[in-house]
């Protein structure tokens, strides 16, 4: 794929190998000012903001996504093939689906369950299981473990809908019967898109609310457990 692609302006060599991905633009800039040292942005075509800076000396980049398959689909696709990023490492948040994962928990995604027709779009003759790379899925629960910080490894039901209907919800709310952990929008794609193209990928996740209890975390609840959560995705890099 030529650089500069068509969703991002950067040159070669101004994109990290290791990347993180909010949904956020604007979590991609906090993340570049507060975590990373030297940081210095590589994109803002549709203000979707990019950054590369150094965590412990090692190049890190950092950019967002937006939300849903589609979106990350494009941009992890660029990323990989334009760029040639091998390791692709989701920050976001998610809602709870079952009465074990509690707000501000985190869930590291090691398989993605969906509703989405994005895989589906791949052709092939029968239903792709899109799952994490073990060796950073590993090294995630040992951080967490090391840090003693409430985690959880599972599967997740990557939707479509975030606003969804009350027949939708007791649907999602099904998935938890087969011990799905959490709902949000996006690892899937990402998972199918880093397996075609052998790439390693990585969903890490903050509960944010919970489906089962209609508990919430506040503006400042979520700062704090994201800070959680990329400490976690930087030291595995």
């Amino acid at each position: 794929m030529n650089t500069p692609t068509p969703h991002i302006a950067a040159k070669q060599g101004e994109i990290a190998p290791s990347i993180l991905l909010p949904g956020d633009p604007l979590r991609a800039k906090f993340i570049a000012e507060n975590f990373l040292a030297g940081a210095k942005q590589f994109n803002a075509t549709r203000n979707m903001f990019g950054y590369t800076g150094f965590y412990r000396d090692k190049p890190v980049s950092v950019m967002g996504t937006g939300m849903g398959c589609p979106s990350i689909g494009i941009y992890s696709h660029e990323l990989i093939e334009g760029y040639g990023v091998k390791t692709l490492i989701r920050v976001g948040t998610t809602g709870a689906i079952s009465e074990d994962v509690h707000i501000r928990d985190l869930v590291f995604a090691m398989g993605a369950c969906t509703q989405t027709n994005y895989v589906r779009e791949f052709g092939l003759p029968g239903d792709f299981a899109p799952i994490a790379d073990f060796g950073l899925l590993i090294k995630a629960v040992f951080h967490a473990e090391q840090e003693n910080l409430p985690y959880h490894v599972g599967n997740v039901l990557t939707s479509d809908l975030f606003y969804e209907p009350e027949k939708k919800k007791h649907e999602g709310l099904q998935f938890a019967d087969m011990g799905v952990l959490a709902v949000e929008m996006e690892t899937a794609a990402l998972y199918a898109n880093a397996a075609l193209s052998k790439a390693r990928a990585l969903s890490i996740l903050t509960v944010s609310d919970s489906m089962v209890t209609g508990e919430k975390t506040t503006a400042e609840e979520r700062e704090t457990s994201f800070a959680d959560m990329i400490h976690v995705a930087l030291e595995i890099l």
